[in-house]
């Protein structure tokens, strides 16, 4: 599922490359990438819009028995809104030092002792080499 997850950074256009992909029983049931420059809205990271279009899918914004598997460790934001949709289990890419939220810098499931269940580091060198190339072609087009 992570090269799914890959597949959908890989259409984030001009914002960080981020993808995400929720699965319920091995289905798919929703996809997204990062869309905060497409769509100006602060919000638009791949985990909440993934989330979104599951609950709109399953008619529930309960994901009990869900499992996303996103590139990069989740912020804050994306971090809070996995726990309150109860997500069961996150494998993420590329660990997040400087905003990681799910163990990295700080670990949000400890504010409720969160059931949440997670895996770091799949297929982290790809997710990192994404990231990379997009920070790198960033830099090049500043000078």
């Amino acid at each position: 599922m992570m090269e799914l997850a890959l597949e959908q950074a890989k259409l984030s256009g001009a914002d960080i490359p981020v993808g995400a992909v929720i699965v319920l029983d091995g289905q798919i049931i929703s996809s997204a990438c990062n869309r905060k420059e497409q769509t100006n809205d602060v919000t638009a990271h791949a985990e909440v819009v993934a989330i979104k279009q599951a609950a709109q899918n399953l008619g529930n914004w309960r994901l009990d028995e869900c499992e996303m598997y996103v590139t990069l460790e989740p912020c804050p934001m994306c971090a809070w809104a996995i726990i309150q949709s109860r997500i069961k289990t996150v494998y993420f890419g590329s660990y997040d030092v400087n905003y990681g939220a799910l163990g990295s810098k700080i670990d949000l499931r400890n504010l409720l002792n969160s059931p949440l269940k997670v895996y770091g580091g799949i297929m982290e060198s790809e997710c990192d080499k994404l990231l990379k190339d997009y920070f790198a072609k960033l830099r090049t087009n500043k000078n």
